[in-house]
């Protein structure tokens, strides 16, 4: 049986496509930008393109100076984890994720999949990974970013937002026992008193995307979040789900709504009237932002840039 392990690990560890570095397209960011990576839908024990990925978000910590890892939910496919010992930490993010510039901090949050186990290990694991951080279902953090500006990050927990998961006792267990309107008035307060300059949020699922998944899941995200992030002057709003990348910007929003894609296993997707940009390849997201401005790229699986987009303040 160890040696059955151990070849199953061993499988996990190397046998993956390997990166050419030489292949690599690297952003050029300001010196003193804050950067880091978005990334989601991770888990699948390292196969499709999880453990290629993986590689290419170390690599990319070689040439671009990334602080941390924003981990928008779904890291454990498909059923969550049982405990803090369940082996998918192991086999979906510890051994997958192990070179030394991704040894930084994860700020993480529950997708719909660790709501279809013990999402509380998820917060507990915090006491066992010194990078694992996720000290509530929802939180928020500040950053520098440049000289004299500061950025907030707002991680949302939004699957206990959407009907569908909260409706679902015994699929989505631990989801009808958050406090929906208490979660929203604590976003609506942390965003209305923010006096940063550059406000960020973070959830797993969409507010607006193109996708086969249930209309539902977006329409009451668009009636309960989309409201607090329009007033509260919001200028991102990063989440996964879909597992494509999608830049969407309503004509009467001053929000942008970007999906980032699964870095393992992705899926189609088209343009809709709002669409700035889609793709159906895997990969991560890359945001940095500066005194002046928040660039978000797009990386896929072979390293290459495949959009990019600037906003100013």
């Amino acid at each position: 049986m160890k040696r059955l392990l151990f070849i199953a690990l061993s499988i996990v560890l190397f046998a993956c496509n390997s990166v050419e570095k030489s292949n690599i397209n690297y952003p050029e960011y300001a010196d003193n930008a804050l950067n880091f990576i978005v990334a989601s839908d991770l888990g699948r024990n390292g196969y499709y393109e999880q453990k290629p990925i993986a590689e290419l978000m170390g690599i990319f910590t070689e040439k671009v100076d990334i602080e941390f890892v924003a981990a928008a939910g779904d890291v454990h496919h498909f059923n969550g984890v049982a405990s803090i010992n369940d082996p998918l930490w192991m086999t979906n993010y510890e051994l997958i994720y192990s070179h030394p510039g991704l040894m930084i901090d994860w700020f993480a949050i529950c997708g719909n999949h660790e709501y279809r186990g013990n999402t509380q290990a998820v917060l507990d694991y915090s006491n066992v990974s010194r990078r694992w951080i996720a000290p509530a279902k929802y939180y928020t953090r500040t950053f520098d970013a440049g000289d004299s500006t500061m950025v907030r990050l707002v991680f949302i927990d939004t699957a206990p937002l959407i009907d569908k998961y909260r409706n679902n006792d015994n699929g989505y267990p631990d989801a009808v026992k958050q406090d929906m309107q208490q979660q929203l008035n604590w976003i609506d307060s942390v965003l209305a008193t923010s006096t940063e300059k550059w406000k960020i949020v973070i959830g797993h699922h969409p507010v607006y995307a193109e996708t086969n998944k249930e209309l539902s899941e977006r329409t009451e995200m668009q009636t309960r979040v989309a409201p607090i992030l329009e007033r509260n002057g919001v200028d991102i709003y990063f989440c996964g789900h879909i597992h494509n990348f999608q830049h969407i910007k309503p004509a009467a929003s001053d929000v942008e709504y970007v999906v980032n894609s699964s870095a393992s296993l992705s899926r189609k997707v088209k343009t809709t009237v709002d669409t700035r940009f889609c793709s159906d390849k895997a990969g991560f997201t890359v945001c940095s932002v500066t005194d002046n401005s928040i660039e978000i790229t797009f990386v896929d699986s072979k390293g290459n840039i495949i959009y990019t987009y600037h906003r100013s303040k």
